[in-house]
């Protein structure tokens, strides 16, 4: 599969997930959603499509975005996210998303260190995290994804009460 393709499969996962997930799972209603990894900011414009009205906080080492798809100022956080985030432990997210993963196994393994602990510390009880890379910690739950995405493609979890 080419890249181009293999690119294609991976944003139209990430779409139908976090549609899956606003229509048919129930999301908490207090927490804000994080998005980490902002990035262009095409799946932080999305998210605000979807979940409207919700507070999104995005966090980034550095501003990227496209001018449209750049949060408020008090909902953007640069730095080093693995940093950054760590203040908002325990604060309840109702979702994390996160697609930081770069398809480099060995710089993947480094982000897995703490990228899946974080984004349980991070949630409610009940919430739902959203990514690229296998989250695997206690307290995240994997969920089934909607038919059609492979099952490696990208992940969905709930946290554990």
């Amino acid at each position: 599969m080419s890249r181009l393709d293999s690119f294609i499969r991976r944003l139209t996962a990430q779409r139908d997930i976090l549609n899956h997930v606003a229509a048919e799972l129930p999301v908490p209603e207090t927490g804000a959603i994080l998005e980490l990894g902002l990035g262009n900011g095409r799946t932080f414009n999305h998210l605000r499509e979807v979940f409207a009205g919700r507070d999104i906080i995005a966090f980034d080492r550095a501003l990227a975005a496209h001018k449209s798809s750049i949060p408020d100022p008090d909902n953007l956080i640069l730095g080093e996210i693995e940093q950054t985030a760590k203040a908002f432990a325990g604060q309840n997210a109702a979702l994390v998303h996160a697609d930081i993963g770069t398809g480099y196994p060995d710089k993947d393994a480094i982000t897995l260190k703490w990228l899946p602990e974080l984004a349980s510390d991070l949630l409610t009880p009940n919430g739902i995290a959203i990514c690229g890379l296998p989250l695997e910690t206690a307290g995240l739950q994997q969920l089934p994804l909607p038919s059609g995405i492979d099952q490696d493609r990208y992940f969905l979890y709930q946290k554990q009460i």
